[in-house]
């Protein structure tokens, strides 16, 4: 049950981006505007995108239709058809890129987790049926098996914020983000997988001021490492519970995708959902400061 105060909240929110990001396009823009504005305006068309994937239901024209028109025709009374919204969704895709990017995101406090997690966009036995994305989804391989479809790499927080986020083809190697811009505002100690696991990456991240902190694998040595990177790796399973929350109740992942456009405008509305849930995962702890030296304990 979406709440009216939360509509407000998420709608001024988007509003208040759209009139400085179209302030910004007018200015730097050449050519005539378009003289008639579309019925539904676009902070309205995100502010519904981010709604469906806060409802809990897994069908956007039921969605749209049953609920939208029925119980919140009072805080959307312009509503479009059905299909002329699915037309408004593309226009949509380059504001709620950045919205995603510049409004959603968390503040690094020198503690990170990395993780990556398979967008599967059909099963397995239907791959050589697939018609949607030929040519653009990938084969690749989790822990789960193969799959196909693409890859959503994510960094958060200790508290459960999204830091920065990368969607790739299901064929790159989860090494590959930290190498280009996925750590562009990442400081401190960054806690990752076995994947991870690269000497070269881990000397080049620490010239940048980042600390790689890895498992080892069974072919490797074992080396020394403080009590707190050991305990703020078996910490890590906060970032698998939000990969969870992404998939399970901000839905970015189903098979009933029929455009690209669709695809991607579904997964940056699923992580501004999820940047509105009232309770997020999280790790506390605390600074216990003795007189002659600082410890940092967990519990």
């Amino acid at each position: 049950m979406i709440l009216k105060e939360q509509i407000t909240d998420i709608f001024c929110l988007v509003d208040e981006f759209m009139i400085e990001f179209e302030a910004h396009l007018d200015h730097h823009s050449i050519g005539k505007k378009p003289k008639r504005k579309p019925k539904l305006s676009m902070s309205e068309v995100m502010t519904i995108m981010i709604l469906f994937q806060l409802s809990g239901i897994r069908c956007f024209k039921w969605f749209y239709n049953q609920y939208l028109k029925r119980h919140l025709s009072n805080e959307f009374p312009c509503l479009v058809s059905y299909n002329r919204f699915v037309e408004l969704q593309k226009k949509a895709l380059f504001p709620m890129a950045v919205f995603a990017k510049t409004c959603t995101l968390g503040d690094c406090t020198g503690i990170s987790f990395a993780d990556s997690t398979p967008i599967r966009v059909c099963k397995n036995k239907r791959i050589f049926n697939h018609k949607v994305f030929d040519g653009i989804a990938t084969r690749g391989k989790s822990t789960m098996g193969y799959f196909f479809g693409f890859k959503l790499h994510i960094i958060v927080n200790e508290l459960g914020q999204i830091l920065d986020f990368q969607i790739t083809q299901a064929n790159v190697d989860d090494r590959t983000p930290l190498k280009e811009n996925l750590l562009k505002r990442i400081w401190g100690k960054l806690y990752g997988d076995k994947g991870y696991v690269s000497k070269k990456l881990t000397e080049v991240l620490f010239e940048d001021g980042i600390h790689l902190i890895t498992g080892i694998r069974k072919n490797m040595k074992n080396t020394l490492m403080p009590l707190f990177d050991k305990i703020m790796l078996r910490k890590r399973s906060i970032i698998e519970t939000i990969n969870d929350q992404l998939k399970n109740i901000c839905m970015i992942e189903h098979s009933r995708h029929r455009s690209f456009h669709n695809f991607l405008n579904n997964i940056l509305a699923g992580i501004i959902a999820y940047s509105f849930l009232p309770k997020k995962p999280s790790v506390k702890f605390y600074h216990f400061i003795p007189e002659k030296s600082s410890q940092m304990s967990l519990f």
